[in-house]
């Protein structure tokens, strides 16, 4: 059975296909209907040629449940993988929205706040998973999904990874993906690792920066050279707005040695996220005069309270008259008054006046 042209398709007796989201070289996208959970859905059915290739049938299996134990804000959750009339399929978590690359070529290139948003969110998501030990392997912005809110989420973890276990002369025009966005070492044939997902990320913010990507041919080969032997035209000659210090970023991930770079996605996003934070401004000028003063968190007002509280209770207490203090005074002198007569009796009597 054609799952693409069947008039209601039922996937594994369980997931309802609604509507075709996307096709590519390697798959076809659908939004279905989870039957037994009852809530909507992504499932990604891959080409028929793959799923009756045993390596990588197992492959997929082993990535897909990898990918299945990630659990992260920004990763697309996967729920469940399978084989159904002869196609592997994997469910995802449905996201509304569109893909990043789709947002570049109606935007041309973003505002540098709103693309350090959406490449921190993305260094989060993949920087769990290079926690994980996992590398995605294939980061491009078709792999980035973005809600209308700009909440960002990567999929397609270990999907790349499955491709290599098919062998090479069945591959050949599937195991460059988005060669965009390879990094050198990958471009070379070399094992990827946490690093040339950092490149890959360095590439994305390039092109959302500059609305265009620092490497561009049609053959493949001549992109590969590129990437490993090329230097890529300085961002701020495109756009002139992109900060010095943030050229600098881009360019050091954009380097050929993956010792160069930021060592995982985490690291970069750390950098991007001290970048995007606006400088911190003095406590006195964002605490209101008329509102309270925290004592835990003392300004200006509250410092100079504290100078001349002392002051004025040493004022009050210069009016005041202590009465208890005064009248003890008072009785200790009565006391010692009326002890005299009586000492003055008892030295008389023992030491009588001569007469």
């Amino acid at each position: 059975m054609d799952i693409r042209t069947a008039a209601t398709p039922l996937l594994n007796n369980r997931y309802q296909l609604q509507q075709a989201l996307g096709t590519g070289g390697m798959a076809v996208v659908y939004r279905a209907h989870d039957l037994m959970l009852e809530r909507t859905v992504a499932i990604k059915i891959l080409r028929e040629d793959f799923s009756q290739d045993e390596a990588f049938r197992e492959r997929f299996r082993q990535e897909a449940k990898a990918a299945a134990n990630l659990s992260h804000p920004n990763i697309v959750t996967v729920h469940d993988f399978g084989l159904d009339a002869g196609r592997l399929f994997i469910v995802m978590e449905y996201v509304p929205g569109t893909d990043l690359k789709m947002l570049l070529r109606k935007r041309g290139r973003f505002a540098i706040n709103e693309a350090i948003n959406l490449m921190v969110q993305a260094c989060a998501g993949i920087g769990y998973a290079h926690r994980a030990g996992l590398v995605h392997c294939d980061v491009k912005p078709l792999n980035m999904l973005v809600s209308p809110d700009m909440r960002l989420k990567v999929t397609d973890f270990g999907i790349a990874r499955a491709l290599a276990s098919i062998r090479s002369d069945e591959h050949t025009d599937l195991i460059w993906g988005s060669p965009q966005y390879f990094s050198p070492e990958q471009a070379a044939g070399l094992a990827p690792s946490p690093a040339s997902d950092v490149y890959s990320l360095g590439v994305i913010l390039y092109e959302l920066l500059t609305g265009q990507l620092p490497f561009a041919a049609n053959d493949p080969a001549e992109l590969a050279r590129l990437h490993r032997e090329a230097t890529p035209i300085p961002p701020r000659r495109l756009n002139p707005e992109i900060p010095l210090p943030l050229e600098q970023i881009i360019l050091k991930v954009l380097s050929k040695e993956p010792s160069a770079r930021y060592r995982t996605a985490d690291q970069l996003g750390r950098v991007l996220l001290t970048f995007n934070q606006p400088p911190e401004t003095p406590e006195v000028s964002r605490t209101p005069l008329s509102s309270p003063v925290s004592t835990s968190q003392p300004t200006v007002v509250s410092r100079v309270t504290d100078n001349i509280a002392p002051t004025q209770a040493s004022e009050d207490r210069s009016f005041g008259i202590d009465w208890i203090t005064v009248g003890l005074a008072l009785l200790t002198f009565l006391a010692a008054g009326g002890l005299v007569p009586f000492w003055l009796y008892i030295y008389f009597t023992f030491n009588p006046p001569v007469r």
